[in-house]
């Protein structure tokens, strides 16, 4: 029967109430112990062009005073007469003035952000000039509004070589693959979070952070040795800046709609095609009597949900310390009716400086999720649009026609029903403490111990389903049993590093930094299961709808008690060296080397193995031939390669390859029943995958420092994938490192910067990625996904899709007669027609052949950003073009589904169709793998759109604040695609993707209004 929505746990929200509160205090005690003054001092700051820059740091010198510019570049802060004001940003000359009680104007000069701009690379921070590899910088403020509870699914279309996949349902993980597919064992990149090695940074809150660093090629990439060749995303949280003392609050909240669907048929159209289907089959006609229903499933299924996300921080220093403390509560609603996912979230960080040459820090990011009870819509798009969904006298479920009732329930049972029946709890905590010394001023340590700890609770309680039968007029079981069924796991992960850094300039022409350490890290995974049934006619006590109840000691019949568990353990321990030198500016040469020993291989002889990587860089408009020009304002050309590794080692191996489990067979000799025992597989020499990776490209800025375009040609080798061989001609399975990957293709990423007068500005921005995958050797060939589609072999991509070309549908039988012999199964007129690849004059199994690929022949993203005096506006674009999709959404050889509106121009006499077959289950080419399944992937999506104002100086002053934003952003408005299903975005395995089976989640519009405040 339909119920209301349970209720939302409140828990989330006491806490965050908490939290705030916490704040508020902290706000207070902050703001008064920093305020000191003698004299009020005022001004502006302005670039070389006279436009205000906003968000300029305003520093007494050699103190921890300041404040930022506002909206019109407009500060105020108190000092002493004598001092000096420091005053920098970001790409800009820092500049000093001294203190006065009139107002000062301070005009700072543009340097190339691009060049100087400080980025984090593995354990340490360099300037970009001085790198010879791909590093992109992303500020995570101009994402920090975007409606996502994980912020990775926000990067999307903005760093070239980075394909994300996102999903539309609520709390979503982004599928990420840097530079294309890797390995057969698996693509996901490492994260690492203020220096903590992770698999996911869903823990954390946009707000929190402070910029992305996403690492691509080898030079970069070798120091993260066995967690390198997949790519690296560095993410840095927030820390307090140098006299600024700010609270932030960010509130917004919105609404997310489903306004692509699914074209299906509806009551009068399914009665027509179902008809004419038996008909065609010699089937008697079907009685419609209990059901003349017109059912939109999806609009059933479907809601407008809401999402809201809050945050609240506080930063400040002094002489001594620096703290953060920033605290965020996400609600989102899952577009299904009865999803909602909840998040709570802190970050922490404190730091204090003992000496000049000595100083301490915590760093601390905490996660309290209640993930959304998930549901699918497959159900909603298979039912009959002819039956009702409820039963108008009993309040019933209605059940479904008998021709989809055996496989197929009313689907909104699982959606009202069985609302929030799986009961998740989460629980994240990742931190670190560490200590730096610098014995010289060239010469420091770092240690750091850190600790990311994972607890996962779930409890699903599944009960009996009930319908209403129109043929005997009551409501009854589909099945006699309910269950219960317990998860819980906990994950911990342990590292140290130690890490001592050297860098010095010689004779004002040599820059050097060497870096070298040691690092280890533990892991340590535990899960158990448990789940009993009963049958509810026979139980003493059937379980209540009561989620206090949902547990499994509510079944006293441990008859049907099932229990199982696993866990494993690693261990790594590393040697790093790194080497930073440029001479004169001009020529860059970097060097990095690491050296991984892990417990995973320890008995197969390969306990370590070594990575590195070289790169070389010049910087040509350094050169005197080049400085009588004033197109070119930087100029370099850099190359790299290296060698990187992967830990993946696939699910045939498990945790620990290099054990094979034991299999146990028994013989009987007379009387006596002998047990023997042996490996499951051989792992003779199993060591671990290596990519062999190069890239060659420049970079460059020109008109002063208007255009600025990056292009990269890279090319990457993956060896040694670790392959499951399956015995042959008696011989045993086994693991072994057998085959290769090769990825490679261009990339190239530009952007515009301008003003047009003295309130406009623009930039428009874009990357394209190309992308050539092949597998040139593996030991066998895998058939992977839905009806085994997805091939990988050699000489072609990665999880191919293999099957027959359709070249149109069978007339007559004249035509038939005229066309190669379908040796496959009998054919007839209306069935599809197959072509004749190898040429025999026969369709055979030989003429099967790749029909599509789910590796896109180039990604791309492009934005425009403008800002007219207080207004800014955003406009982001992504897609992909030249891939496939496998769509079996509607195939079924039992069932009968509802049908897509495509069939309604189905082959239903001679010339009618020459590409949609007869209406006909029972004809066997229709179920085969063919491109009648092959859709275009191709899209193109406006991803984004966010409009702002922020109010100006004069008001903020009024109203006593720093800073004022409101805002509205619109997510994924529109999508130009050519795919039948909800979304072409559709991820997948290492070896099988791009599949849409029907269960792929829609993709909703989302429109949010928010507001940003500091003071």
């Amino acid at each position: 029967m339909k119920k209301n929505r349970p209720e939302s746990c409140g828990v989330g929200r006491l806490l965050f109430k908490a939290f705030v509160s916490v704040v508020l205090l902290l706000a207070a005690s902050v703001l008064g112990a920093f305020a000191q003054s003698t004299i009020d001092v005022t001004g502006k700051v302005i670039d070389a062009d006279g436009q205000p820059v906003v968000g300029a740091s305003v520093v007494v010198a050699g103190t921890y005073t300041g404040t930022t510019t506002g909206a019109e570049g407009g500060f105020a802060l108190k000092a002493r007469e004598g001092q000096e004001l420091e005053v920098s940003f970001i790409g800009m000359s820092t500049q000093r003035v001294p203190v006065s009680a009139v107002p000062v104007t301070v005009t700072l000069e543009s340097e190339s952000t691009m060049i100087e701009q400080a980025v984090v690379i593995g354990y340490g921070t360099a300037k970009k000039r001085d790198l010879t590899g791909s590093i992109v910088n992303v500020d995570a403020a101009t994402i920090a509004n975007r409606p996502a509870s994980n912020p990775l699914a926000s990067l999307q279309g903005r760093v070239a070589g980075v394909q994300i996949t996102n999903s539309g349902r609520a709390g979503q993980d982004p599928e990420i693959r840097i530079r294309g597919t890797n390995s057969i064992n698996g693509f996901a990149p490492l994260y690492v979070v203020d220096g903590m090695f992770t698999d996911n940074i869903n823990y954390l809150n946009a707000n929190d952070i402070e910029s992305f660093e996403i690492l691509k090629d080898p030079s970069s990439l070798a120091i993260f040795g066995v967690r390198g060749a997949n790519g690296v995303i560095i993410v840095t949280t927030k820390r307090a800046k140098m006299g600024q003392t700010v609270v932030n609050v960010n509130q917004s909240v919105g609404v997310k709609h489903v306004g692509h669907r699914m074209s299906l048929t509806n009551g009068p159209q399914f009665k027509e095609l179902y008809n004419e289907q038996l008909s065609n089959m010699g089937g008697d006609p079907f009685d419609y009597t209990y059901y003349q229903a017109n059912t939109d499933w999806q609009d059933a299924i479907f809601q407008n949900a809401m999402i809201s996300q809050t945050t609240a921080s506080i930063m400040g220093a002094n002489e001594k310390s620096n703290f953060y403390l920033g605290v965020g509560y996400t609600y989102e609603q899952g577009s299904i009716v009865g999803e909602e996912m909840q998040k709570v979230t802190v970050n922490f960080s404190d730091e204090y400086k003992m000496k000049d040459w000595l100083k301490f820090g915590v760093q601390m990011n905490g996660a309290y999720m209640l993930p959304a009870d998930a549901k699918n819509v497959t159900g909603a798009i298979h039912a009959a649009p002819i039956s009702p969904i409820y039963d108008d006298t009993t309040g019933g479920y209605y059940k479904l026609p008998s021709f989809q009732s055996s496989q197929i329930s009313n689907p909104m049972i699982d959606i009202e029903e069985f609302a929030a029946h799986n009961k998740a709890q989460n629980y994240r905590f990742a931190g670190n403490v560490y200590g730096e010394i610098n014995f010289l001023p060239e010469l420091k340590f770092r240690a750091a111990f850190s600790i990311d700890y994972l607890s996962n609770n779930s409890r699903l309680f599944t009960p009996v389903k009930y319908e209403y039968d129109p043929d005997l007029g009551t409501i009854n079981a589909r099945s006699d049993r309910e269950s219960l069924s317990q998860t819980k796991s906990n994950t911990l992960n342990a590292q140290q590093d130690y890490i001592l850094t050297y860098a010095k300039t010689f004779a004002d022409k040599h820059d050097l930094t060497l870096m070298a350490g040691l690092t280890t890290n533990f892991t340590n995974y535990e899960e158990l299961t448990g789940g009993r049934s009963q049958n509810v006619a026979s139980a003493d006590l059937p379980i209540p709808n009561d989620p206090d109840k949902w547990w499994i000691s509510s079944i006293g019949d441990t008859a049907s008690a099932t229990n199982g568990g696993s866990q494993y353990r690693k261990f790594t321990m590393s040697y790093l060296f790194r080497a930073l030198y440029n001479y004169n500016r001009r020529y860059l040469v970097n060097f990095s080397f690491r050296r991984d020993g892990a417990s995973v291989f320890k008995y197969t002889g390969n306990t370590w193995d070594n990575f590195y990587s070289v790169g070389a860089g010049w910087i040509m408009s350094e050169e005197n031939f080049m400085r009588n020009q004033h197109v070119i304002d930087y100029l370099k050309i850099k190359g790299s390669y290296g060698v990187l590794g992967n830990q993946n080692v696939g699910t045939e191996g498990g945790n620990y390859p290099a054990f094979p489990t034991l299999n146990s067979s028994n013989a009987i000799f007379g009387d006596n029943i002998i047990s023997s025992y042996a490996q499951a597989y051989l792992a003779t020499n199993l060591r671990w995958e290596k990519t062999k990776a190069w890239e060659v490209g420049f970079e460059m800025q020109m008109f002063n420092q208007r255009l600025h375009i990056e292009p990269t040609y890279y090319s990457k080798k993956t060896e040694d994938l670790i392959c499951y061989l399956e015995s042959f001609m008696g011989a045993q399975d086994g693991l072994i490192n057998s085959g290769s990957i090769r990825n490679r293709g261009f990339e190239l990423s530009g952007s515009w910067s301008d003003t047009i007068g003295d309130d406009f500005r623009y930039t428009v921005s874009g990357n394209l990625t190309t992308i050539d995958n092949e597998v040139l050797t593996l030991g066998k060939t895998y058939y992977q996904g839905d009806k085994s589609v997805a091939v990988s072999e050699p000489g072609k991509p990665i999880g191919y899709f293999y099957g027959y070309e359709v070249e149109g549908i069978y007339q007559n039988k004249a035509d038939i007669a005229s066309s190669p012999e379908n040796t496959l199964a009998a054919v007839a007129p209306g069935d599809l027609k197959f072509r004749d690849v190898t040429g025999d004059g026969k369709i055979t199994e030989a003429d099967r052949t790749m029909i599509g690929n789910p590796t896109p022949d180039f990604t791309y993203g492009y934005s425009v950003n403008l800002q007219y005096k207080n207004f800014d506006l955003g406009i982001d674009f992504q897609g992909v073009y030249g891939n496939e999709i496998f769509n079996t959404s509607f195939l079924s050889a039992y069932a009968q589904y509802n049908y897509h509106t495509k069939r309604l121009g189905r082959w239903n006499g001679e010339g009618t169709s020459n590409w949609e077959p007869i209406l006909d289950s029972s004809r066997a080419t229709q179920m085969m793998n063919s491109s009648y399944f092959i859709e275009d992937g191709s899209y193109l999506r406006l991803k984004n759109i966010q409009l702002g104002y922020s109010f100006g100086d004069r008001i903020l002053k009024k109203i006593r604040l720093k800073a004022l934003r409101v805002f509205m952003n619109i997510d994924n408005l529109a999508t130009w695609s050519h795919n039948t299903g909800y979304t072409p975005e559709i991820g997948g395995t290492a070896l099988a993707f791009g599949i849409d089976t029907g269960d792929t989640y829609p993709m909703p519009t989302t429109i949010t209004f928010g507001v940003n405040v500091s003071f």
